[in-house]
């Protein structure tokens, strides 16, 4: 990275999703601090004055949300971006959280779980920053990803999926 180092502040309440959202943040050159819940997270933000914040949407004791309205009550922290990684944008934990958070705040969000491929650039776009270049090999999330549609597809849909990944394979 030939710009400065940007600084992250990574607030999740799991140890392995913050060192693994640590780990592809510091190997793509950031500096990377983290917290375990809304209010470690609003005291660590207070300190260092990040240049980013990564914010997990459900957690225990202080929410994302929660976290997120505090932000934006302080001048300080208010024009922070935050980019919400949750697992949780569509089940009955975060449903309501993930839509205050979508219509009145960031708007950016990932789900989990995240490559660090799409985490760091994700976190890049966001600041403004060159991206990254493409990944061509990322079959496992693709893979997972058609797994998924296919899951609802009807018989026709996975008909004509398969004719084009066959006509494809056979160029």
């Amino acid at each position: 990275m030939t710009e400065e180092k940007k600084r992250i502040l990574v607030v999740d309440d799991e140890s392995d999703i913050r060192s693994y959202l640590r780990t592809a943040l510091e190997n793509a050159g950031f500096i990377v601090e983290t917290a375990s819940d809304g209010n470690e997270g609003l005291e660590t933000a207070r300190r260092i004055l990040p240049d980013l914040i990564s914010l997990d949407l459900v957690m225990p004791k202080h929410s994302g949300v929660k976290c997120y309205r505090e932000l934006q009550k302080d001048k300080s922290l208010s024009k922070i971006p935050v980019l919400t990684v949750t697992g949780h944008a569509r089940d009955e934990l975060g449903k309501a959280d993930f839509d205050e958070m979508t219509m009145s705040g960031p708007g950016v969000y990932l789900e989990k779980p995240v490559s660090p491929h799409s985490y760091v650039s994700a976190v890049r776009k966001l600041l403004g920053l060159e991206p990254l270049e493409p990944q061509e090999s990322e079959p496992k999330e693709l893979h997972n990803e058609l797994s998924r549609a296919m899951k609802g597809a009807d018989k026709e849909a996975l008909q004509r999926a398969l004719d084009v990944l066959k006509g494809k394979l056979n160029k």
